[in-house]
């Protein structure tokens, strides 16, 4: 009833300061908010306590944990105080800088990450907690959702990751243990101590962040379901570290997700392996890889729609997989465009993700508005030198279809690629724009209540993430 009432708020100013513009995550203690300082001229997060809950000295433990920390690797508290909302009811609130990027529980939807950048997530992480743990803090939650993966526009290819107390992300999947002498965290996430109520210390951190570092390689949660099938397990058994990860990899993890504390690694000892993780890692992989898709843009004569900020995630996961199941085929890719970003999230069959860890879809991008197929790539001029025709993938099959929103403007694209050469009826290619439509939907619904000051009209060309670059059709940096 709380969450109801608190949208009342948006577009509302708040402290004679923060207009609210929209809800980004719900939480049993408070509502956080996209909201857009006034006095600085800048976008910010809002977390608003609920008005009805009552628990003023977790509110004000929150206050001075966050009030002590500075580091580059958490999200800074800003501003924070106590003021009335629209309704006259008193509220409690914290101020952050909003984070332009991802977390990593949407980026593990999107599509294998390489081995680099997950050791350079798990450094960052390590540096977090080596700070916070110095200063006597146990985040007690460490888990994808919590973990921010900063965009700063600029094309690199290092996202930098930053932990934060609070989701960013809809806290959509969560169940918590609240009751006396029992731990608050999720379920998925929760280390052996935890999970059976015994004392916690700096050691719970280590396995929760091993469990994460291992869903980036395995792409599921390790221990799934609710509170207590998750706890049950976890209790009975070490977690399983597949056998083909490297040996750095497969003892670093064995040793995170110890069910002995005592025997898991501080934060200071994982800096440094994980430092020559990454530094062993980067020899094996090539500066093209990059872990946000910005690249090959096409320069836009109006601006992109502000899609990025709310796109339905798993909607979006569940139509790559229909896509790729119609066509009986191992990959698909929904893409879409931002003001400066390439987004997508993509599908791959079992036997594929391993491989398609290593290679980068998102740079192979082409302007186009209309249905494209590529029947067999290897005798189809239009893909001759491609690198996923020619390397380890060896696309043979595309088909793409544009993302059209009702006014007839162009914001993306899904596309189906296969190994084998293959044929895309009139009623196959049918099927796929009418699946794009249900996703544009979604789009367009997500999009209600956002700041209609980035909206765009009219035609604007598409960046096709085919795995094809066609050469007929120039690309645009």
């Amino acid at each position: 009833m709380a969450a109801a009432a608190d949208d009342d708020v948006v577009s509302q100013v708040f402290a004679e300061r923060y207009r609210f513009d929209s809800v980004v995550g719900r939480g049993g203690m408070a509502t956080v908010y996209r909201a857009y300082d006034e006095t600085l001229g800048r976008p910010v997060a809002v977390k608003l306590y609920h008005a009805a809950v009552g628990d003023s000295g977790h509110q004000e433990g929150e206050l001075q944990v966050l009030a002590g920390l500075d580091h580059h690797g958490l999200v800074p508290m800003i501003d924070a105080g106590v003021a009335r909302d629209a309704g006259g009811r008193t509220r409690r609130f914290i101020v952050m800088p909003f984070v332009h990027g991802s977390n990593l529980q949407t980026r593990l939807f999107e599509a294998p990450i390489s081995g680099r950048h997950i050791a350079e997530i798990g450094y960052d992480m390590a540096e977090v907690l080596d700070y916070v743990h110095a200063r006597r803090v146990i985040h007690r939650d460490i888990k994808p959702s919590n973990i921010l993966l900063v965009d700063y526009g600029n094309g690199s290819s290092r996202a930098r990751a930053k932990l934060t107390d609070f989701g960013i992300a809809l806290f959509d999947d969560i169940e918590r243990m609240t009751a006396e002498g029992q731990t608050t965290g999720t379920a998925a996430y929760l280390s052996p101590e935890q999970a059976s109520g015994a004392p916690v210390t700096a050691a719970t951190d280590i396995y929760s962040l091993g469990l994460v570092l291992l869903e980036c390689f395995t792409l599921k949660k390790e221990f799934p379901g609710g509170m207590v099938e998750s706890a049950v397990a976890r209790l009975s058994r070490d977690p399983h570290i597949p056998d083909e990860l490297p040996t750095r990899w497969r003892e670093l993890l064995t040793a995170m997700t110890s069910r002995d504390p005592a025997a898991r690694p501080e934060a200071r000892e994982l800096v440094s392996a994980l430092k020559q993780i990454v530094i062993a890692e980067s020899g094996r992989h090539k500066e093209a890889e990059t872990l946000f898709p910005v690249g090959g843009r096409p320069a836009l004569e109006v601006p992109a729609p502000d899609a990025l900020d709310t796109l339905p995630t798993e909607a979006l996961y569940r139509a790559t997989a229909m896509a790729a199941r119609m066509l009986s085929a191992p990959i698909s890719i929904v893409s879409v465009v931002d003001h400066d970003r390439t987004w997508f999230t993509s599908h791959y069959g079992a036997d594929v993700a391993r491989i398609a860890r290593e290679v980068d879809l998102s740079k192979a991008t082409v302007p186009q508005e209309e249905p494209v197929i590529v029947e067999d790539a290897r005798n189809d001029p239009r893909a001759q030198g491609s690198p996923l025709v020619e390397g380890p993938l060896a696309v043979r099959f595309y088909v793409g279809v544009p993302l059209k929103r009702e006014d007839g403007q162009t914001i993306g694209t899904l596309s189906v690629l296969d190994f084998e050469p293959g044929t895309a009826s009139p009623s196959d290619i049918a099927n796929l724009e009418d699946l794009a439509a249900i996703i544009v939907a979604q789009l367009e619904l997500r999009r209600e209540g956002m700041r209609k000051a980035g909206d765009s009209s009219g035609n604007i060309p598409t960046p096709v993430p085919a795995a094809l670059v066609l050469r007929e059709t120039p690309l645009n940096a």
